[in-house]
């Protein structure tokens, strides 16, 4: 067969410690650690097979490209890709999935340790001088609250939220799975959107971003929420109101958040929670959770069997 042409269009989006194995088709392969919006007409031009964690291809640009056969999406959302048009022509699409079942939950893990016993209120007051000002051997300017005996509300219910749910468990903690927000009936294992919100002492959202979960989580849901309770958002930064998170913050509606994502990323420095990063009750992380050394040399081998799979006729995967 003809060598297929294959672009990465943001390869830095894998540590340059990770190697990502060779295609077993001919191929011409062309690598970019990053592609703006005006660089990716001529970085498609050419190319059968286009993969991207988070270059938008939307139909202005693919409608200028009718040779692409396939778009493998190097990571689990399919956002950034317009499924749409894929499917009118004839693109196939496809995703990687169950590769930071790992990653992803342990992430959640330490963000709500971190939360709940207060380690980022308690490590700037050591830094700010707080014990000697208080001179005693210990000191107590933030509640700290027990993981195990508490519960955590889950939305989201894939594989990465399941794994969360067993390693939560495995803390001692009640786990309860969200219905999806205004159903009219609830399924079997699942309770109530809102319920779960005012009874949970942890929120975590993992579920994937679309129109039925922008600005999921707002000013309404948050005034739900318990006082003593906080807010974990390792999904997409779009499912949360950035701005609505730090008003709930800064009048103690919750008692703590956490952000591995943000609805712009990188955030600019005028985001919401970029101004106040300094709150000793938020913790952000720049969308890492997903990526442990494990986790990333499993994405690109599934990444590459992606490929192998769609040139042998018997394409996995597949989102469309």
């Amino acid at each position: 067969m003809a060598p297929l042409s294959i672009v990465y269009l943001d390869s830095a989006t894998i540590p340059s410690h990770i190697t990502i194995p060779t295609p077993s088709f001919p191929h011409h392969w062309t690598d970019h650690p990053q592609t703006n919006a005006e660089q990716l007409d001529e970085r498609l031009t050419g190319q059968h097979i286009v993969i991207t964690n988070k270059v938008v291809l939307d139909a202005a640009i693919l409608e200028k490209h009718p040779q692409i056969k396939l778009i493998a999406i190097s990571a689990t959302g399919t956002n950034n890709v317009d499924l749409t048009y894929c499917k009118q022509q004839g693109i196939r699409v496809c995703n990687i999935q169950g590769y930071a079942t790992r990653s992803v939950p342990e992430h959640v893990i330490a963000m709500m340790f971190a939360l709940r016993r207060n380690l980022r209120g308690y490590q700037q007051d050591i830094e700010q001088g707080e014990w000697q000002r208080q001179n005693q051997f210990c000191f107590f300017t933030h509640p700290i609250q027990d993981i195990e005996g508490s519960q955590l509300g889950i939305i989201g219910s894939g594989a990465l939220g399941q794994a969360l749910a067993d390693k939560a468990q495995a803390l001692g903690m009640n786990v309860v799975f969200s219905d999806r927000k205004g159903a009219s009936s609830l399924r079997p294992g699942y309770q109530d959107f809102e319920t779960v919100l005012r009874e949970s002492d942890v929120i975590s959202l993992n579920c994937p971003l679309n129109s039925n979960t922008k600005n999921l989580i707002s000013s309404t849901e948050l005034s739900m929420m318990k006082s003593s309770s906080v807010l974990i958002n390792t999904a997409r930064g779009g499912v949360v109101d950035e701005q609505a998170l730090v008003d709930a913050l800064n009048k103690k509606q919750i008692s703590g958040a956490a952000s591995d994502v943000f609805i712009e990323e990188p955030a600019p420095l005028d985001n919401p929670l970029m101004l106040n990063a300094h709150l000793p009750n938020l913790i952000l992380t720049p969308h890492v959770a997903w990526g442990s050394d494990s986790a990333i040399t499993k994405l690109v081998q599934i990444l590459i069997d992606n490929l192998n799979a769609f040139v042998d006729g018997e394409p996995t995967n597949v989102v469309i």
